[in-house]
């Protein structure tokens, strides 16, 4: 048995008045996925538990089977773990964004103008230069970089830039608050040396290093995944998946659908039990309220990934798939929610109740806890 996690992320939503009161789900032609739901089993789950932050480091982390309850220290330190940072007992992680702030102080951009990565480097080289010391720098991908702090810093309040689009920005708050804002307002006049479109850093999402599991110990398979962004890598990385690189695989809408799936097969086939893709496409489509590029998000997950991958896992003999975002990212609402979410679970071997795979398809279904779907999905072990 063979099994395939897709993590759509942020694919949920409420109604489009662009769509006629259509959420993305329902508008978009996805007859792969249509013809999945009709074979499997549609439900809901509740991948961010109460009271926690509805972000992809919590709704991640319940996919892959992990109660955000118990393991969750922080954003950060997830993505630090994905670019091989380790950190010691007495050091805390920030997520550094390079933002773009509006003369009239509202966030005009959480990422920056997505810049190029190799350019992102060059400026977060400058700031650690510049600006390290008690603090280090470290590049990542395009906007998203991370702070390395003692662990005394870790006592602040930090809104994430992307809930305060077009909104006022809110600085730090609480005991670190201070040495915080002197950086992010020490960096304007680094950043703006580069020409992007960003111009000063946030910080924000700090965590001090989980202690997790491996995912074969945890679940009883061996596991691998593929995915661009390295909040989701770094959740592979502290639980000893198999982290994929694939050329031309982005967080943006120009990533690289194929080169996805076939690293997935490929894995597969090489021996691993199970295999997650996660896009981030579907998120920034929703942070930025474009509603054509989330339906054609979708779309391309249905043609570009669902379709091959189909074809390659029946080849490979029985199997099973898990599909859910990590948590809504509605349109209108530019920002990432706690409601619950609808997932899919279809048996290659099984016929499953069927129905159809949106929002209103599972709006009667009971609602599970997302890091129980893990157990679900690998029923059979």
């Amino acid at each position: 048995m063979k099994y395939v996690v897709c993590i759509p992320d942020g694919c949920a939503d409420l109604p489009v008045p662009e769509l006629d009161g259509a959420t993305p789900l329902e508008a978009a032609r996805t007859p792969v996925l249509d013809g999945l739901a009709a074979r499997g089993r549609v439900g809901r789950a509740q991948v961010i538990p109460p009271g926690m932050p509805a972000g992809s480091d919590v709704g991640n982390m319940s996919i892959f089977g992990y109660d955000p309850a118990r393991y969750h220290t922080g954003r950060s330190p997830i993505e630090a773990a994905a670019m091989g940072l380790t950190l010691t007992p007495d050091q805390v992680a920030y997520r550094c964004n390079l933002v773009t702030v509006a003369h009239d102080g509202t966030m005009a951009d959480f990422a920056g103008g997505h810049p190029d990565s190799d350019r992102a480097a060059e400026v977060i080289a400058a700031l650690d230069h510049e600006l390290g010391g008690e603090v280090s720098f470290h590049a990542g991908v395009q906007y998203r970089h991370t702070m390395i702090a003692p662990a005394a810093w870790a006592d602040a309040v930090c809104a994430p830039p992307h809930d305060l689009a077009d909104l006022p920005v809110v600085g730090p708050k609480g005991p670190a608050a201070a040495k915080l804002a002197a950086l992010e307002e020490a960096s304007t006049a680094i950043v703006t040396r580069f020409g992007l479109k960003a111009n000063r850093i946030w910080l924000w999402g700090q965590g001090f290093q989980p202690d997790m599991p491996s995912f074969e110990e945890m679940h009883g398979v061996s596991a691998g995944m593929v995915s661009a962004v390295d909040l989701v890598r770094g959740i592979g990385a502290l639980t000893g998946m198999t982290v994929a690189d694939v050329e031309g695989a982005t967080a943006w809408y120009d990533t690289n659908y194929e080169g996805k799936r076939d690293a997935v097969l490929a894995g597969l086939a090489a021996g691993a039990d199970l295999y997650a893709i996660h896009v981030e496409a579907s998120d920034e489509a929703g942070h930025e309220g474009n509603v054509d590029e989330k339906v054609r998000c979708l779309e391309n997950w249905d043609q570009r990934i669902l379709a091959g991958l189909l074809e390659g896992l029946d080849d490979m003999g029985p199997w099973r798939l898990l599909l859910l975002p990590d948590h809504a990212t509605p349109l209108t609402l530019r920002r990432h929610t706690d409601d619950p979410v609808p997932y899919l679970l279809v048996d290659s071997e099984v016929e499953g109740p069927g129905g159809v795979y949106t929002e209103k398809g599972a709006a009667g279904a009971e609602v599970v806890p997302g890091h129980q779907l893990m157990g679900r999905l690998l029923a059979s072990v």
